[in-house]
């Protein structure tokens, strides 16, 4: 029997967690009591990231984040209660993340301390101060984060991968943003995306650990229960990405000594029912030393390094493959190799040895994200982030149903050339 609190709805329970609706102002609580150790994750998930960023306001959301560290009236350094000093103070690690339909903020601390955690997350819900000093402080740390992602020639590479393949989606700017939009951001913008998304009927908070339910809940209620829900619908939509109607290529010159190619196929979004068997083909790909561009790649001398996944997201996204050329190979004889060993799975399916050894793999990755709070947040917080936090729970049932046939028709579905986006890094001579 669900336990029952008068400030809530049960929604229902999955893989052990228990997801609640506060009733005053519709926040999703999702909990799990995981004895293992008395440690707890505190977690805050806002459905909002790069993805939902305007034009001209990219990184708004990732300068939100860094700027929410700044405090509130009663959690600020001038008063020596700033977030990090009183989480850390405590034992707690903390840190937050911005990727392209979330932010999360988060604490794995003692479970004596979950109190304070959800306070913090409470306060600074609706209190962030956001003041112009503290903006200015942040943008001269963001700026610095951005020259050295701009000194790492592959993350280069990979961000203008998504660049090209997406020309309206949003998706199509990086999570840190442009820097001439950094550069001119303001608080009253930053001021804006708050106002438009941090509300807590568009948030999640996750309690993972050793955690006492009803006290957990009682807390919540408490702290969360006065903030009122949006009062508006978000500004901003986001843009519909045309079909790509064919191939996009460019190429990259890079200081240093690494080459790569890297290919992206549009893929649906991850709620859609063809992810497990594009997640089955991503394994079948470079899942371990038995993967088919493992064998032939790799082991042939071709790659330093070479792999394929699918990148969780809430709208259409990409299907990646991304290859580290060893000293002497070029990048057409790399290109040929992946796109021969994709055409032998259209053409020829599967086996079902492959089958079950990928199925055995994504089961042992599926075991490992339970161990530990934050092992478990970690994987739940992209879940919510894709649109379904059952995304995380129901992924070993959902697999089991992939079939052979299933993995190739994705492949011969979804990559195709005409959604196909190639980029080549070329180190300089």
């Amino acid at each position: 029997m669900a336990l029952q609190v008068e400030a809530y709805d049960h929604m229902g329970t999955s893989g052990g967690i228990e997801e609640y609706r506060l009733r005053e102002n519709g926040l999703q609580v999702l909990l799990c009591a995981e004895g293992v150790a008395p440690v707890v994750t505190v977690m805050v998930t806002y459905r909002a990231g790069s993805g939902d960023e305007a034009p001209g306001e990219t990184g708004g959301m990732h300068f939100l984040e860094h700027v929410m560290f700044k405090g509130t009236e009663r959690y600020n350094k001038h008063r020596g209660t700033s977030v990090i000093d009183m989480l850390q103070g405590v034992g707690a690690q903390v840190n937050a993340t911005t990727s392209r339909d979330r932010t999360n903020y988060y604490a794995v601390l003692p479970v004596e301390h979950m109190g304070l955690a959800i306070d913090i997350e409470a306060d600074r819900m609706r209190g962030l101060l956001l003041n112009a000093g503290d903006v200015e402080a942040e943008r001269t740390v963001i700026l610095n984060e951005m020259d050295r992602a701009e000194n790492d020639p592959l993350g280069n590479t990979y961000r203008s991968l998504w660049s090209t393949a997406y020309r309206s989606h949003p998706y199509g700017h990086p999570t840190l943003g442009w820097r001439d939009d950094v550069e001119a951001m303001t608080a009253e913008g930053l001021r804006r995306l708050y106002d438009a998304y941090y509300w807590p009927d568009r948030a999640t908070l996750s309690v993972i650990g050793d955690v006492d339910v009803a006290q957990a809940l009682r807390l919540i209620a408490e702290r969360f229960g006065n903030i009122p829900s949006a009062p508006h619908r978000p500004e901003t939509e986001r843009a519909r990405e045309p079909e790509q109607a064919g191939e996009r290529r460019f190429t990259t010159q890079a200081s240093g000594y690494l080459a790569a190619v890297m290919i992206g196929f549009k893929i649906p979004e991850t709620r859609h029912p063809d992810s497990e068997a594009l997640a089955m083909l991503a394994g079948l790909l470079s899942g371990g030393k038995s993967s088919r561009l493992y064998r032939r790649c790799t082991d042939q001398g071709l790659t330093a390094h070479v792999s394929a996944r699918m990148a969780p997201v809430r709208d259409p996204g990409l299907f990646e493959c991304i290859a580290i050329l060893s000293p002497g190979r070029t990048h057409e004889e790399v290109e040929a190799a992946i796109g021969e060993e994709i055409g032998r799975v259209c053409a020829g399916g599967v086996t079902a040895e492959e089958m079950q050894r990928v199925r055995n793999q994504l089961r042992a990755a599926e075991a490992f994200s339970r161990d530990g709070s934050f092992a478990m947040a970690a994987p739940l917080n992209e879940a919510i982030a894709a649109g379904d936090w059952k995304l995380f729970t129901t992924f070993r049932e959902r697999l089991e149903r992939v079939t052979a046939q299933d993995v190739q028709r994705v492949a011969q579905a979804h990559l195709a050339p005409h959604g196909q986006t190639t980029a080549w890094t070329i180190p300089e001579a």
